[in-house]
């Protein structure tokens, strides 16, 4: 999501930000800022949309001789893109910029109710309550201290202060922060590539430490302890560096569900219940049936979150493809709620059909992953997944981010009805999802080691039954857009019903076999299709014997683990075929990531 630099020495400090910022724009943002302390003068530029924009603004800006500097490129969360809202935060005599979340913004806010809140961001709360108690300490660095011991959630945090003006004071939980070093010089990132170049050797802050760095020294700390930690050489490979040592954005994209998920579920999953601060009693009002429209893989998202609204809210719904939507003439009924799904929110189907439900007068909600996009605008309401650029065309991150949030709105509007112990079930297996989506070595390795089998063929049918039809859907999807083989996703029961007549060996069964959700259904359709020799792949927890091929997957208390685990099997199934073929996998032919034409 949002980039971060910062910069203690005696080089252009204006330059050495700029340019590092620039380094990070693949990672997507929508306003940008820097902020300087030299000679005891703060300044500070920020600009909103591109990066050019705030090069413009600081383009008579001179930064010779020792400073400190620290930058950012902020992905909106909190509050619209604007120059208020753009980092750095700005307290009286202090500057911060912040990736992730502050949980307990809220309450520090109210703690700090004598203090002037400029913007809407939760941010600015940490600059606030450092200075808040700083007045009370007397000592920047036992201030600081106790300013991140208060915080709840993810962050990386890089602050300035006229109080210490040599130096910049550092903290890291949940999202990455970099601090290299060059002699006397200090470098920070949230990513490799604009460190290349400037440190010679890096250490990659671990969760929970927090320091202070100054000309030619660094202290780490963790809790009260001062700790020593080792520094590394540095890549010198500026594209590697950006893809995190992956071989494309699409593996990095896929490795890093893990974490984005749980920037998509940070504030909003709490021990007992789900928190929409964007959604309230008055605006669902009313609302006795749901409509979701979208394309692509957007579509197979809002596919499973019909399936979830029905099953844990009660409440109809169901999905419908944008692009046919259009067209159909369709029966729109005062007393439903639209929601759109777009990763870009410039989808023209999918914002057409927005159009169309709002001249009906229907309360309209976009899930999106770009604030302030056309989708954004227009609806009512709108849940940001909080995924992060994502480069690869074929989507990962946002398929899994997408179905979360659906998740999450299906239990939240299923809380108050819902019995105490199915509740906390679906709370516990949410805290879970990050472990689900996490890749291990031995799994990609061993699908890896399959998908030269599976080259060849006259196709594939991905099967499941359930919520795990729409995830056989985007199984195929992933395996058609980046390996061009023909794959299609089918609900297993209705193989019986025509499909079956294909069945041979040169035909390819990916089958979904949840342990927790109609195993022995699947298992009878697969058996089915095993007696008619078509070759299978069996992704379960389960042994199943008649499988040609088997992916083992884990055991989990609860059919949605299982749905994340499967989805990034199907995803590292799809991208190691491709690459087998010689594909370029983050831009397959034909293809582009925003879609903006009917």
């Amino acid at each position: 999501m949002c980039g971060i630099v910062g910069y203690i020495g005696e080089r252009d400090i204006k330059k050495f930000l700029l340019e590092g910022l620039k380094e990070l724009e693949y990672r997507g943002y929508d306003s940008a800022g820097i902020a300087i302390l030299q000679e005891g003068k703060l300044l500070i530029f920020k600009a909103v949309g591109k990066l050019e924009n705030l090069i413009q603004k600081a383009k008579d800006l001179k930064t010779e001789g020792f400073g400190v500097g620290i930058g950012h490129t902020r992905w909106a969360t909190h509050g619209k893109p604007t120059e208020l809202n753009a980092h750095p935060q700005m307290g009286e005599f202090s500057y911060v910029v912040h990736n992730g979340i502050i949980e307990n913004f809220k309450e520090i806010k109210s703690f700090l109710k004598e203090k002037q809140f400029l913007s809407q961001t939760d941010t600015e709360v940490i600059v606030h309550l450092f200075e808040k108690n700083l007045e009370e300490l007397g000592n920047p660095k036992e201030a600081f201290k106790r300013t991140v011991k208060t915080l709840k959630g993810a962050y990386a945090i890089l602050l300035i202060t006229k109080a210490d003006p040599n130096s910049i004071y550092f903290a890291k939980k949940g999202s990455p922060l970099i601090v290299g070093r060059d002699k006397d010089e200090v470098f920070f990132s949230s990513s490799d590539s604009p460190l290349i170049g400037y440190a010679k050797e890096v250490y990659y802050l671990e969760d929970g430490e927090w320091g202070v760095a100054s000309k030619g020294k660094i202290e780490i700390f963790e809790g009260s302890k001062r700790v020593e930690r080792e520094f590394k050489p540095l890549t010198i490979n500026k594209e590697l560096a950006q893809k995190g040592g992956y071989r494309f954005f699409m593996e990095k994209e896929i490795y890093e569900q893990s974490d984005v998920i749980i920037d998509t579920m940070m504030g909003r999953v709490k021990e007992d219940r789900i928190e929409l601060e964007e959604l309230d009693k008055e605006f669902l009002e009313g609302v006795e049936n749901i409509k979701i429209c979208a394309c692509g893989t957007s579509y197979n998202a809002g596919l499973t979150g019909a399936y979830l609204i029905e099953k844990l809210a009660k409440i109809p719904a169901n999905a419908e493809i944008a692009s046919e939507f259009r067209y159909k003439e369709p029966v729109l009924l005062n007393n439903t709620l639209f929601i759109v799904i777009s990763q870009s929110g410039e989808t023209a189907d999918t914002l057409e059909a927005l159009k169309m439900a709002k001249s009906e007068g229907l309360k309209t909600l976009a899930i999106c992953n770009v604030d302030n996009s056309s989708i954004v605008r227009l609806a009512d309401r709108t849940i940001l997944t909080r995924a992060g650029i994502e480069k690869g065309v074929a989507s990962t991150k946002a398929f899994t981010t997408q179905v979360m949030v659906l998740w999450m709105l299906a239990l939240y509007l299923a809380q108050e009805n819902l019995k105490k112990e199915l509740k906390e079930n679906e709370l516990k297996a949410m805290t879970k999802t990050p472990l689900a989506l996490k890749v291990s070595t031995s799994l990609h390795e061993r699908i890896k080691r399959l998908s030269k089998r599976y080259l060849h063929g006259h196709g594939f049918f991905f099967i499941g039954r359930d919520i795990f039809y729409p995830l056989a859907l985007e199984g195929a999807l992933k395996l058609k857009e980046i390996s061009y083989l023909h794959a299609e996703g089918y609900p297993a029961g209705e193989m019986k019903h025509g499909p079956i007549a294909l069945a041979d060996p040169e035909l390819f069964t990916i089958a979904l076999m949840p342990k927790n959700l109609l195993y022995e259904k699947i298992k009878s359709n697969v058996e089915e299709l095993s007696a008619r020799d078509s070759t299978i792949c069996a992704i379960s927890p389960v042994e199943f014997e008649l499988a040609d091929d088997f992916i083992k997957v884990n055991n989990a208390t609860h059919y949605m683990l299982e749905y994340y685990e499967m989805a990034v099997v199907m995803q590292l199934l799809a991208m190691e075929i491709a690459i087998r073929l010689g594909n370029d996998v983050d831009m397959p032919r034909n293809l582009a990531k925003s879609v903006t034409v009917e």
